[in-house]
């Protein structure tokens, strides 16, 4: 595995590549939901880059930059024994300049669920995720689903600006107890870790109602909501796959997403039907 810090080198390493590229982008702490991607690039291309990058840009102030977590050593091994070819180490000043050009969220999908609470996240999220491709410029682009807002807006990003990368939206991996993976699990203490399980619980609710007939949404939301009690509620909602809100669920096009605080801790969930 080569490990590469500056961007101009990769990009000339990659630059007459006429072998498939699968790249997975991370921001490390890397655990078996990115594992899943990994395996899933490296089933679909020739070559798997792999970049570590905890990307200031999406973070507000007060947020969880300083002290997200960063296992440099072990993400290294990880990226190695899962069979990644390049791996990607870039630090800040190579990803950034003092005067920046930024790519900005749409007026309405980018300020509606967890946008609505961090305005401009996902400004940052996207400005590094164009960086990232252009650096790379991969044949497919690997995403969990459990980041249904964040993939929804790159897809986006992609179609509208015409790039040829594919966007390869992935499963949500979960723990045995049904917690889905997230850099953000170490976080939580042993009751906390108990609290947050009403997150999947809730879904899993609204699914055992859908699959008795009940469509609407409302309906499924309070349910959903009284699950979560007490947890502080940042969203339960219910969209189409264009993220579009709906009144009854369609089955094929339908999104149900949670956001929560657990301790202090942020957590994201959903599922697709």
């Amino acid at each position: 595995m080569k490990i590469i810090l500056k961007a101009l080198e990769l990009k000339k390493l990659l630059k007459d590549e006429t072998k498939t590229i699968g790249f997975v982008p991370t921001m490390g702490a890397l655990h078996e939901g990115h594992i899943s991607l990994i395996k899933k690039a490296k089933e679909e291309n020739d070559i798997v880059v792999v970049s570590i990058f905890v990307n200031p840009t999406q973070f507000l102030e007060g947020e969880d930059l300083d002290k997200y977590p960063r296992k440099d050593e072990a993400d290294k091994k990880i990226c190695e024994l899962s069979g990644v070819d390049i791996l990607f180490f870039p630090n800040a000043s190579e990803i950034y300049e003092d005067d920046e050009i930024r790519v900005t969220a749409p007026d309405i999908r980018g300020y509606v669920l967890e946008g609505a609470t961090r305005p401009g996240h996902f400004d940052g999220v996207l400005t590094v995720v164009n960086k990232l491709l252009n650096i790379v410029t991969p044949t497919k682009a690997y995403f969990g689903k459990k980041d249904a807002q964040q993939l929804n807006l790159i897809i986006l990003m992609v179609k509208q600006t015409f790039m040829s990368v594919e966007i390869v939206p992935v499963e949500t991996v979960r723990e045995n107890d049904g917690l889905a993976y997230s850099s953000r699990n170490i976080y939580l203490s042993a009751k906390q870790r108990e609290e947050a399980l009403k997150i999947p619980s809730s879904l899993y609710k609204a699914s055992s109602m859908i699959s008795k007939g009940i469509k609407s949404t409302q309906e499924i939301k309070d349910k959903m909501i009284d699950t979560l009690k007490p947890l502080e509620i940042g969203y339960v909602e219910i969209l189409n796959c264009n993220f579009e809100y709906i009144d009854e669920i369609e089955v094929g096009n339908t999104i149900i997403l949670v956001e929560a605080l657990v301790g202090e801790t942020r957590l994201l969930d959903n599922i697709w039907l």
